[in-house]
């Protein structure tokens, strides 16, 4: 810069140094990070397939059924044949038991419901109500179906099921009226009843006026007409809480909470009233019942199989329409398919009947095709059934006057009822079209009764879906984001585990920033470090070891990377986040702002000071965030005098939409994946905690044992306790939990317990995740699984870390177990998930995995019988020696020995175990058949695997590791058994024990070291900011420091930092907790978190009960197998005598006389309980697989609109504000300058450490400053510096080394501000900049530290201005684009405040860049 500019900050020789040197070594070394995003293309296609297929299945069933139940009422018109007139009944009576078919579902469904879930009464008003609408449309639907239609023709059939929307669209109408909904939307209703009525009419006329009619058709016509509205009254609840009607808002209240008995007594009413009306019609018309046994046995086959189609097709065409809402595929799966069916019934019907009508060439002279089908010789000229069929349908036709005759008018009638009610069902539900749904919806959200109607399948699915007011949809939809804290444990990490963690919450930050507008979710990341500090020689204070140190050069390593995404060699990244060092209670706290926003709190845990182990730091978080920080505001607004009734609703709703996310501290997981685990906890307000898929990851053969063992249990056992009952344990690695469970009675309280019995370590300390589930369950609360919510954690990859892992897990599991099914039936009672079948399950399971020593000695025996040939009885002996040799072993020698045999016994075993296999085959070659139980069990075991590995097609590639498993059943579950319940007296954790240190450093280096910045105190943020001494960077300059500051081109490093240094400073401002904060802690220790005292004698007690617990359940365990073992001795010493002979069956089918095959009664229940328990989880896993996928193609969908339409609104305001601020910048820059300039220069605290210097020209004319501040009516962008306010003037922004992207953002941006900016009257834009960049900070200076954000300062301008139009919005926006991560509000209000003034000036038709320099600003946009 030029010498007559003395204020300007040159480039040092220094930076140009480093500059060069980074353009040399420019190459980065940066942690793998996997992005889910990056295979989109994929999961779109999956998205896209299962919507096609779906919407095919709805089409295809919704024909079969419609076409299948016109057929059956075709059959009882007199006029056809196929089922003679004597016997009509037996078709009527198949009318009626598809009617009564979806009411038979129902009342199974909600009996079963109502015995183990729900069992609320509704009152007497509620039941009158129910019996008396579900009376009128029972008979309404007889008398349409079973009395009118026979007598009609198929056009008028199909097209009748549509007129019984009359009722819904006039109750649309009226509710869109009183809601004062926009004209175009009560139009559509209205349109649709003026096209039903107008179809009344014709149909009316067409069979009154047009052609003679009988009296019975005259009458069918009329109660035709009766039973559609009838019918129409089915539909009552979906619009009973649209006309603020007490009686009704009250009936659907209490239905809602009554909904399985309502349902039960519905469905009995409808069944009764079906069958009493049929019952009664047959003998009144004069049928008589008796004909139906001899109905010829071909006709009876072609009525059974319609009403199976039937039935079935409903069935299933209803369940996929849920689907396809589901997925998110309402228009093109649903409504399209549904439109479509009936149009495509009448070309079902009418293609063939043409066909056969042009294809009669032998008929008589003068004889017309319809007179033929009344011929004697020519009623029965037909080939097959569908022929017959389809004969009948054109009966039906040709007994119609018009059609016979070809009467045009009464075709022209025909065709326009038909089409006037197909519209009218179109128009009275065009309403669906423009249905939102969310994420995950639950079926009694998206349609209002719980069943269909067969008759009139796709109406009953049109109208049955929820209708909402327009105006309304933003209410429903304006929920409260939820707030979720994610909470890792660790303690000895390794530096790839710690990546692995602090990656995934980074990748989340970027996900969801915390100053998205209209976020669905904010987050919050806290770490708790056990045993974080160590004592070093001649130190007075205890200092982080090496574990720590690592997790912060791992947060540094992390946040350098999400902070330069663009390898782009020429931006600068910033070296660390906003971050702050504070002392607790506790030990110490690092705060971090990460890129996107979101705040990291690494809460570092002196055990000296505080408990440590996991669950001790599980209680710290639990108490911290939801005891002290969402409990305590509303307590203090209940004692400053608030409505305690409404402060308790607002508590209550915030527990609700409060989860916290258990972590490991190694576990590695993508956003998805905690995404949906929220929408399980958003959609079921009852589910309290929710679990995803654990995948172990690491090298070597213990680590393939564990991926197929853990898929195993997740495929088999996870899927079958979710479906059948409640998830018995959410594994603390990846769980959220809801804050109302966890801070419900008996569960976070309880949780605090020390334990001091020796049940107490082995229930509470070995397994403290299956032991918080417990305590939920025990509450009423439900666990979930999600299949789809991936998470990786490190697996033990040695033999030892992965026993004495185990050695935690078994007898935790055991004991948790054991103490839930205690109090079984007290839990069911309580728990609506967790029925008395489910216990019974749960106990044959644990009984299951009691015996499994003694099963695994049965199969080893059989191993030896059929391989060395030995007696069953000697081989069984032979079996059981070496597990009771080990057994006994394990009682003498240390726990290190005892791996280290079970390691030798495991490959020896292994080798049996391929001996086993192999001769398992070679019996089965030998004997030339499979059907034996040994040739059974084996093909079954392999066909489950590999059919249940293929449903997971992404992890089917486990299947290899499957050998291996088998290899290693004796080992997992007969020596580790052993070792587990030997070894329960160990309450140890057992892994990540090692304790290397690190090089102690002293507490002021180890503040350099990390956070590489030096204590300066900002007066603008109140809050310090750290610096190392080797990289010292230009702080914030107070005005005193800015008349000492003077740096030149000439002066050296250490001749500027001196002078610097020198300058005269304010008092330093350290980062302590506020009073209120360290009194909590120190309450919370006191009474929960105390260090525990070792006492020796006590410790020995506890050795000793904990010894006397191991022999006690050694003992049970040894008597259990024991009698097992000895039953099948002895069973096998008997002989045949107690022997099952099965018959040898080859594998082609053929029984072989005088070969059976003998099996043991005790080892043919073995086997028939544990083929049986596989196919229950078999099933289970089926059912929850599909729901699974439903839940996932749901995820895709709203994940790829919502990102479309972001990356859509980014493009599109990054055309218009290249294409607008190029324009400006041109005219501007040719027009003429400015005069003399008198500079005054202020800096950016981020943006001086990107060496970004912005300076302001102001105008010659500007008057001497004065005290003014803020009161003037234009804003001084210099105000904020010397609280003189200046009249606006050019300015110009002078870059000396390069200009961050943010700073080029929020110049490019401003005409996207501009464009979109539209205020209020009362709103000047003056104004409001004035106030965002003057009286915000002061705002937000008020509040407690962690609200000081944009957010909070938008919601005092809204609040004072009365904004309650989104006026605001663009202005948020554009507010949200110029900040930079860990930016304080005073710190861009500079750039930001000189920004908006110059879209004033464009406001006002002024050129904000009337100047000589401009040229630069407009090269640096169009190159960004």
């Amino acid at each position: 810069m030029s010498a007559d500019k003395p204020h300007s900050i040159i480039m040092m020789g220094d930076e140009k140094h480093g500059e060069v040197r980074r353009a040399w070594d420019a190459c980065r070394e940066v942690p793998l990070i996997q992005d889910e995003q990056k295979p989109r293309k994929r999961f779109q296609f999956v998205q896209r397939f299962c919507c096609a297929v779906v919407g095919l299945l709805v089409f295809i069933l919704a024909v079969c059924s419609k076409s299948s139940f016109l057929l059956l009422v075709t059959l009882g018109n007199n006029a056809t044949v196929t089922v003679p007139t004597s016997q009509k009944p037996s078709a009527l009576l198949s009318i009626g038991c598809t009617l009564v078919g979806p009411s038979v579902l129902l009342l199974i469904k909600s009996l079963w419901k109502f015995i183990f879930k729900s069992s609320v009464i509704p009152s007497k008003k509620t039941v009158l109500w129910v019996v008396s609408i579900e009376f009128l449309v029972a008979i309404g639907t007889v008398l349409l179906t079973v009395v009118a239609m026979p007598h009609f023709d198929i056009v008028t059939n199909i097209m009748l099921l549509n007129s019984v929307s009359v009722l819904s669209a006039v109750l649309q109408v009226a509710a869109d009226c009183l809601a004062k909904e926009r004209k175009r939307f009560i139009m559509l209703p209205i349109i649709a009843i003026v096209l039903i009525i107008l179809g009344y009419v014709l149909f009316i006329l067409s069979f009154l006026l047009v052609e003679n009619s009988t009296s019975e058709v005259v009458t069918a016509v009329a109660l035709a007409i009766l039973g559609t509205f009838f019918v129409s009254l089915n539909w009552w609840e979906n619009y009973s809480t649209l006309f603020n009607v007490g009686f009704l808002n009250n009936i659907s209240k209490d239905i809602a909470g009554s909904r399985n008995m309502v349902c039960i007594l519905s469905s009995v009413v409808r069944i009764l009233i079906t069958g009493t009306v049929v019952g009664a019609y047959v003998p009144l018309y004069g049928y008589d019942w008796y004909t139906i046994s001899s109905l010829p046995s071909d006709v009876g086959d072609i009525i059974l199989g319609l009403v199976v189609i039937q039935v079935i097709s409903s069935a299933m065409c209803h369940w996929f329409v849920v689907v396809a809402c589901k997925i998110h595929a309402l228009r093109r799966s649903f409504v399209v398919p549904m439109y479509l069916a009936s149009v495509t019934v009448l070309a079902f019907f009418l293609v063939p009947v043409s066909i056969y009508s042009h294809g009669a060439t032998e008929l008589p002279a003068n004889v017309s095709y319809c007179q033929s089908l009344q011929l004697p010789g020519y009623e029965g000229f037909n080939t097959t059934w569908f022929e017959g069929l389809m004969k009948d349908v054109t009966r039906t036709l040709c007994n119609r006057e018009i059609i016979a005759e070809k009467n045009v008018t009464g075709l022209a009638f025909l065709g326009s009822l038909a089409l006037c009610w197909w519209l009218g069902l179109i128009f009275s539900t065009l309403y669906i079209w423009y249905l939102r749904i969310k994420r995950i919806e639950r079926t009694q959200d998206l349609f209002v009764r719980r069943m269909y109607e067969s008759a009139f399948l796709e109406q009953s699915m049109l109208l049955n879906t929820r209708f909402e007011i327009r105006k309304r949809i933003k209410e429903r939809w304006s929920k409260e984001p939820v707030t979720v804290y994610l909470c890792a444990t660790m303690w000895h990490e390794t530096y790839d585990e710690m990546m692995k963690m602090i990656i995934s919450m980074f990748r989340l930050d970027k996900y969801r920033p915390r100053r998205t507008a209209a976020s669905d979710a904010i987050f919050e990341f806290h770490i708790y470090f056990d045993d974080a500090f160590k004592d070093v020689e001649d130190s007075k204070e205890r200092h982080v070891n090496e574990y720590a140190q690592t997790l912060v050069e791992v947060i540094r390593e992390v946040y350098i990377t999400f902070s330069c995404e663009d390898p782009c060699i020429f931006k600068k990244c910033p070296p660390l986040p906003n971050q702050k060092i504070i002392r607790t209670p506790y030990g110490g706290r690092l705060e971090y702002t990460l890129p996107k926003g979101n705040v990291l709190m690494v809460h570092f845990k002196d055990k000296k000071r505080i408990r440590h182990k996991k669950r001790w730091s599980q209680i710290m978080y639990l108490y911290y965030l939801l005891g002290w920080r969402l409990n305590r505001k509303f307590f203090k607004m209940s004692e400053e005098g608030g409505d305690k009734n409404a402060l308790n609703e607002a508590l209550r709703k915030e527990k609700e939409n409060t989860y916290i996310l258990a972590l490991d501290g190694d576990t590695d997981f993508q956003p998805s994946a905690l995404m949906l685990l929220i929408d399980r906890l958003k959609l079921y307000p009852d589910v309290g905690a929710a679990c995803g898929r654990i995948h172990p990851t690491g090298t070597g053969p213990m680590v393939w044992y564990q991926k197929f063992e853990y898929a195993v249990g997740h495929w088999m056992q996870k899927t079958a306790e979710h479906v059948f009952g409640c998830v018995l344990c959410s594994p603390g690695c990846f769980s959220l939990f809801r804050g109302a469970a966890l801070m419900d009675d008996n569960v976070m309280k309880r949780y605090t317990t020390k334990a001091t019995e020796a049940s107490h370590y082995v229930q509470y300390d070995q397994g403290e995740d299956r032991w918080l589930c417990t305590l939920l369950l025990k509450q009423g609360w439900r666990v979930e699984y999600n299949a789809a919510a991936d998470a990786y954690t490190n697996a033990p990859e040695e033999f030892k870390e992965f026993y004495n892992q185990r050695r935690r897990w078994g007898p935790s599991t055991l004991a948790n177990t054991i103490d839930l099914l205690g109090s079984g039936k007290m839990t069911s009672e309580r728990n609506s998930s967790i029925s008395r079948l489910y216990i019974l399950y749960q106990i044959v399971g644990t009984g299951a995995s009691i015996l499994g020593p003694a099963t695994i000695c049965l199969m080893i025996a059989g191993s030896f019988n059929f391989i060395f040939n030995i007696q069953p009885n000697t081989a069984l002996l032979l079996a059981t020696l070496p597990p009771i040799v080990y057994l006994g072993l394990c009682f003498k020698l240390k726990a290190d020995k005892q791996i280290k045999i079970a390691g030798v016994m495991s490959i020896l075993y292994a080798f049996l175990m391929t001996a086993t296999i192999l001769s398992i085959i070679g019996n089965m070659v030998e004997e030339q058949t499979f059907m034996t139980p040994a040739g059974l069990f084996f093909i079954s075991m392999i066909l489950i695997y590999v059919v249940t590995a293929a449903l997971h097609p992404q992890e089917f590639s486990l299947v290899i590791y499957g050998f291996l498993y088998f290899l290693c059943i004796p080992s997992g579950y007969l020596l580790l058994t052993i070792y587990s319940m030997v070894n329960m007296n160990n309450v140890t954790w057992g892994t990540r024990e090692t304790s290397g240190q690190a090089k102690a450093q002293t507490a002021d280096a180890i503040k350099k070291q990390l956070m590489q910045v030096r204590c300066c105190n900002c007066p603008c943020w109140g809050t310090a900011r750290l610096v190392t001494e080797s990289e010292p960077e230009v702080e914030i300059m107070t005005e005193t420091e800015e008349k000492n500051y003077r740096i030149h081109c000439d002066s050296s490093k250490e001749e500027r930092l001196k002078e610097f240094l020198s300058a005269e400073r304010p008092p330093q401002i350290p980062f302590t907790l506020s009073q209120d904060e360290t009194k909590f802690w120190q309450e919370l220790q006191k009474k929960y978190l105390e260090p525990l005292v070792e006492d020796r004698e006590q410790q020995e007690k506890m050795a000793r009960d904990l010894k006397a617990l191991r022999d006690k359940v050694t003992l049970v365990f040894f008597i259990c197998n024991a009698l097992w073992l000895v039953a099948t001795f002895f069973l096998q010493a008997i002989g045949n005598a107690v022997s099952i002979p099965i018959p040898k069956i080859y594998a082609n089918g053929t029984v072989v006389r005088g070969e059976t095959i003998s099996i043991d009664p005790i080892g043919l229940m073995f086997l028939l309980g544990f083929a049986t328990l596989m196919v229950v989880q078999f099933l289970a896993m089926l059912y929850h697989r599909i729901y699974t996928l439903i839940h996932f193609v749901s995820y895709i969908a709203t994940e790829t609109k919502a990102a479309k339409k972001h990356e859509k609104k980014l493009s599109g305001q990054s055309a218009e504000s290249d294409t607008q601020v190029s324009t400006a910048l041109e005219a501007i820059y040719k027009s003429e300058t400015m005069g003399q300039e008198t500079t005054m220069y202020f800096q950016n605290p981020l943006a001086m450490r990107d060496s970004v210097t912005l300076v302001l020209l102001l105008a010659p004319s500007a008057p001497p400053p004065s005290d003014q501040g803020y009161g003037s009516s234009h804003l001084c962008p210099g105000s904020l510096l010397n609280g003189h306010c200046h009249p606006p003037g050019s300015f110009q922004v002078l870059i000396s080394v390069a200009w961050s992207p943010r700073q080029v953002s929020l110049w490019g941006n401003k005409v996207y501000l501009k464009r979109n900016l539209n205020l209020s009257t009362h709103l000047y834009f003056s104004t409001v900049v004035r106030h965002l960049s003057g009286e915000a900070r002061k705002l937000v200076l008020n509040l407690p530290p962690h609200d000081q954000t944009l957010e909070k300062a938008f919601e005092e301008l809204r609040a004072e201005y009365s904004d309650t139009q989104g006026s605001l919005d663009p202005l948020a926006d554009f507010c949200e684009c110029s900040q930079r991560s860990g930016e304080s509000v005073c710190s861009y209000a500079i750039p930001l405040g000189a920004a908006l003034w110059a879209v004033e000036e464009i406001q006002k038709g002024g050129r904000p860049f009337p100047d000589g320099e401009s040229k630069l600003i407009w090269q640096f946009l169009k190159a960004y």
